[in-house]
């Protein structure tokens, strides 16, 4: 059934959100007491199968995974300002993304430009390559990126374009630390048997018959307001679940991201809630590769990034040490809590 959730935090669960303490992470950062964001899970209020590890599980790690379990991790994350994900089509990459010769992440290392809103994390990811983007020379050959926890999609990002990429989109994009308007309205289930739905901005938009169009169509690509080469949109998921596969890093990574890509969608398909590279309905959970984000000998890593009510801001959960039998759990009291 559920996830052992007490379990999970034993494990060391991280969260990074700004908050009032007196531990610093930097960059306006702070840590918060662990025992405020964790509460003790309680049997009458979040349901008896609530500390009870998967029992319908059938992917498992290789038998002789073994992991750091005992460094403290809670609190030791260095804050970031936006996370940005470019899209390359892989999901391994030199050790550095960023001596990747010729694409956006070499750029971001060698233009010269730093972001004036906080630190940048940046990943590769393996969301698909735009067509035409083996044409002309590795300066203007494009990509695309989704800025995060703006959840915002830019297209057309060139090596050549990356200082102007940072001047009219990563600058002002909300970050890490700007206010949530209100929490990340839950995704309710009405039935097992009938619809499926959640709210997010006011819409209701899942079904389990997938032959039913979305009620909220995707939103095309807008050009930016400011004159630009670039397109962008709001990304259509409420929820995006990053999973590290660097296996050039570490082997570990690259076993355990598609076992619990697996098990992720193991659960969210019944629930007309999981969505693949190619699937563009709003709302439900994308679920990517990305590069190293630290702590592979604390793997898996998985980081659940959840928009905000207003659809311009959201929040990033980091997970360490997870196992394919706490991906129902982390569905259940992550994504539709």
């Amino acid at each position: 059934m559920a996830s052992k959730v007490s379990s999970l935090l034993r494990r060391g669960k991280e969260l990074l959100t700004p908050g009032a303490s007196s531990d610093s992470l930097g960059n306006g950062f702070t840590t918060a007491p662990e025992g405020k964001l964790f509460p003790s899970v309680d049997p009458a209020i979040d349901g008896e199968d609530c500390l009870q590890d998967c029992a319908s599980c059938t992917i498992h790690l290789p038998a002789k995974w073994e992991i750091d379990e005992d460094e403290k991790l809670y609190g030791q994350v260095k804050g970031w300002g936006t996370h940005m994900l470019v899209a390359t089509g892989k999901t391994d990459w030199v050790r550095d993304v960023e001596d990747e010769k010729g694409t956006v992440m070499e750029a971001m290392k060698d233009c010269g430009v730093k972001p004036s809103n906080g630190r940048l994390m940046l990943s590769a990811s393996n969301m698909p390559m735009p067509s035409g983007h083996h044409e002309g020379t590795p300066a203007s050959q494009p990509t695309t990126v989704l800025l995060l926890p703006s959840f915002t999609i830019i297209e057309n990002v060139t090596p050549a374009s990356v200082p102007e990429l940072i001047r009219l989109h990563i600058d002002p994009a909300s970050t890490t630390s700007t206010p949530l308007v209100s929490p990340t309205p839950a995704i309710t289930i009405k039935d097992t048997d009938a619809d499926v739905s959640t709210t997010t901005n006011g819409h209701t938009v899942l079904s389990t018959n997938p032959d039913d169009p979305p009620s909220t169509p995707p939103q095309p690509l807008m050009p930016t307001l400011a004159p630009s080469i670039f397109y962008s949109r709001p990304c259509p998921h409420a929820y995006l679940i990053l999973l590290c596969s660097q296996r050039t890093r570490d082997a570990r990574c690259g076993q355990s991201a598609p076992l619990l890509r697996r098990e992720f969608e193991r659960h969210l398909r019944p629930l007309s809630l999981y969505r693949d590279l190619n699937d563009s309905r709003p709302n439900g959970v994308g679920i990517y590769f990305i590069s190293h984000v630290g702590g592979h000998k604390f793997a898996a890593n998985v980081m659940v990034y959840r928009r905000d009510a207003s659809g311009e801001g959201g929040q990033c959960i980091w997970l360490a040490r997870v196992r394919p039998e706490d991906c129902e759990g982390i569905v259940k009291f992550t994504v539709l809590q």
